[in-house]
């Protein structure tokens, strides 16, 4: 935790942003690699994106949690029925205490800009400043929460959320429901809500694509490589259900168990008490909660002018094409948590030839 005055002006080879998955990652080789970095994270708590999970998202029901470099993370008795905000953060957090990664929290970060010397100041909201040659930025998309604009939302006499916001089922009993997008947080939503709403409509964009059999190497990579196509061309990368599917995942079977995977094609605009479709059927609704994904949070890099006509950010592995001082670790091709584990290596290798290649501002 970060206490006493703001710290300012305080120079490093390396500031790191953000301490989910891809930012410990980083940290650690850039650790093994003897490079002097600090990492800043905006969460009050260690864990990245999982630490704003709903608690109702228990081990059971999520994927897995991939191993951060060198930790391997062993499964306790009775864990299952634990939310993974609290495994995974406790996980995070002795990860950080174990390598002594040197994480400062909650720091966050507003801009990054660029110095006449070379190097690029980093400022905090709290008064902070560091003084460094390579920003590894790690901030996910979380932050970030994607709201599409439909005719008529202002006028919704309901209550409208972000998936990112919902926090369990029992706030939805008796409620009649709308839920848009096609991703596996719809679906989490849905599994749930199905058994307490008095009714459920799922609306998506595209039908939905499920994904039978087993996501193997070959199909990974397939994968990997139609996005990274996508950055290198400095394209925005898609979400991640956009490239791989719906997976038929423990909680997908049990939203079909429940009949409440039945999509309907998209509303074409909201009114004050539900929503209309293209043939003027209107659906009753007093809750509409927008599953609708995220975006990459890169804000506070708009004083580095990173951004492409395409709109995303020009890649070359984890480096960024047009400043590579500039590293986006997790970002694109390695947004998946395997993907972040070996974009934080990577990165960190080239960081440190970077670091000797380029002589430091005098």
């Amino acid at each position: 935790m970060v206490s006493g005055p703001p710290l300012v002006d305080v120079y490093v080879d390396v500031v790191v942003i953000g301490a989910g998955q891809a930012g410990l990652s980083t940290a650690y080789h850039l650790r093994r690699l003897g490079v002097s970095f600090v990492v800043l994270d905006g969460a009050a708590t260690a864990g990245g994106a999982w630490a704003s999970r709903p608690p109702t998202l228990t081990m059971a029901k999520v994927h897995g949690v991939f191993d951060l470099p060198g930790a391997h993370r062993i499964a306790v008795d009775g864990e299952t029925g634990l939310p993974a905000s609290e495994v995974v953060g406790r996980y995070y957090a002795d990860y950080e205490r174990r390598f002594s990664l040197p994480v400062l929290r909650p720091v966050r970060v507003t801009s990054v800009s660029p110095l006449d010397d070379g190097r690029l100041r980093v400022a905090a909201s709290n008064g902070a400043t560091w003084t460094a040659r390579v920003v590894a930025n790690a901030t996910g998309t979380w932050t970030r929460p994607h709201w599409p604009y439909y005719p008529g939302a202002a006028s919704f006499r309901g209550r409208q959320l972000h998936s990112s916001d919902y926090r369990g089922p029992s706030s939805f009993a008796g409620l009649r429901v709308v839920v848009v997008g096609g991703g596996h947080s719809a679906a989490h939503v849905l599994s749930e809500i199905g058994d307490v709403a008095a009714s459920v409509t799922w609306v998506t964009r595209r039908p939905p694509e499920f994904r039978s059999g087993e996501f193997g190497p070959e199909v990974g990579r397939s994968i990997i490589a139609d996005v990274e196509a996508r950055v290198r061309a400095g394209l925005p990368p898609l979400s991640v259900v956009a490239v791989t599917g719906l997976g038929y995942t423990d909680v997908v079977r049990e939203a079909l168990a429940k009949g409440v995977l039945e999509r309907q094609p998209m509303f074409t605009r909201v009114v004050p008490d539900g929503v209309e479709f293209a043939d003027g059927t209107v659906v009753p609704a007093d809750v509409i909660i927008w599953a609708t994904g995220f975006r990459a949070a890169l804000g506070h890099l708009a004083p580095l002018r990173l951004r492409e006509p395409g709109g995303g950010v020009r890649m070359d592995g984890t480096r960024v094409a047009r400043d590579p001082r500039i590293h986006l670790v997790g970002y694109g091709p390695s947004a998946s948590t395997v993907g972040a584990n070996r974009a934080g290596r990577d990165a960190a290798v080239e960081i440190k030839d970077f670091l000797a290649r380029v002589p430091a501002a005098a």
